[in-house]
């Protein structure tokens, strides 16, 4: 961006060195190195911030154009099917409708969380008995 080469750094050093008078001019130096050390992090912090936002921008939008990587376990029915007419002779979801020669439908997330809260909840099996420590074998057997 800027460019200076030594001729010109000399050159500023020497009016620095002119009208600041060689005490205060390692502390102006000093300053100006700060200064110019914060605006580098600081334009360091905003590039680096770009670029992720960039990133989360493609990635969001990968994320739109590509398809779900688990379809959804019930699929809705076409709205052309028609509703039974006897709703209670209709098997209940979950159902096992094997009998019918149709294959069972699968299990609906409520039905999958309520199987877990039911399991979660039973009582814990009876413990077992300690297993026995087994005899050490280098030891000759007592008589």
């Amino acid at each position: 961006m800027f460019e200076f080469g030594f001729g010109e750094l000399v050159l500023v050093f020497m009016i620095g060195l002119l009208v600041l008078g060689p005490q205060r001019l390692p502390k102006v130096a000093a300053e100006i190195g700060k200064w110019v050390g914060r605006a580098r992090r600081t334009a360091t912090q905003l590039r680096r911030q770009l670029e992720r936002e960039i990133e989360l921008a493609d990635l969001e939008a990968q994320q739109k154009a590509a398809p779900p990587l688990n379809p959804p376990l019930n699929p809705p029915e076409p709205p052309s099917a028609p509703a039974p007419a006897n709703p209670q002779a209709s098997p209940a979801p979950g159902a096992d409708s094997s009998a019918g020669g149709a294959a069972p439908s699968p299990a609906t997330p409520r039905e999958i969380s309520d199987a877990i809260s039911a399991h979660s909840t039973s009582p814990e099996p009876a413990a077992s008995p300690a297993p026995q420590p087994l005899e050490s074998t280098d030891k000759p057997p007592a008589s």
